[in-house]
């Protein structure tokens, strides 16, 4: 399978998904700003939206969004255990991969993290933090993951807490969420991808800024 990526963007969790799954797919980093792949190639004749992530399957099959990617990886790789196969649980999965993807990951981050967003806008996302962390703590307090057992939501979480770094959000006030993103940034697999992840991240800021 082939994963159009760019650096610490929320495809990032796919990447994760794979290395639980030990699989060595194949990456190809977008420059989401110009949209353009490495070798030049228009980007939008991949996604007509422009966006990342995007998993090439092994029948040449596109996928878009988390929330259809991060399950099916999951299917495709049942040894692993990152997601359950059915029933209320796998309801629950879905559950929360809406709740990241839109209450965090788009209500949130995105407005805050967007340079060309203004500041009533990045005031009004950041008045939204509150109410979702605390959704989280409660949830988290009294349990090591977002499920029954460790799931490609718990993947997905982590890698949108990981851009409270980059833009001020200080998760100590709720302290469940905090070790949750912790526990996640010491498993190896979550490791390994943010170490990579953050050197591509560099490499790209030099390239934008020569």
């Amino acid at each position: 399978m082939e994963l159009y990526f760019s650096p610490l963007a929320c495809s990032l969790a796919t990447r994760i998904a794979f290395y639980e799954a030990g699989y060595e797919a194949t990456y190809r980093q977008v420059d989401t700003k110009r949209k353009r792949l490495q070798d030049g190639t228009d980007f939008y004749e991949v996604n007509p939206l422009g966006q990342v992530p995007v998993l090439r399957t092994d029948d040449g099959e596109l996928l878009f969004e988390n929330a259809a990617i991060l399950p099916y990886v999951a299917d495709r790789f049942p040894s692993a255990n990152l997601a359950p196969s059915g029933g209320l649980e796998r309801a629950r999965l879905h559950q929360w991969l809406g709740f990241i993807g839109t209450e965090l990951h788009k209500a949130v981050f995105v407005p805050v993290l967007d340079p060309s967003a203004n500041e009533d806008v990045k005031r009004y996302a950041r008045e939204d933090i509150p109410l979702r962390m605390q959704r989280l703590q409660t949830h988290l307090a009294t349990r090591e993951w977002l499920l029954d057992a460790f799931s490609v939501a718990d993947i997905y979480l982590a890698v949108v807490l990981n851009w409270a770094r980059y833009c001020e959000v200080d998760l100590s006030p709720w302290p469940a969420v905090l070790a949750f993103f912790k526990r996640m940034s010491l498993r190896p697999a979550t490791a390994r991808a943010f170490a990579e992840e953050f050197e591509l991240y560099g490499l790209e800021l030099k390239r934008a800024n020569t």
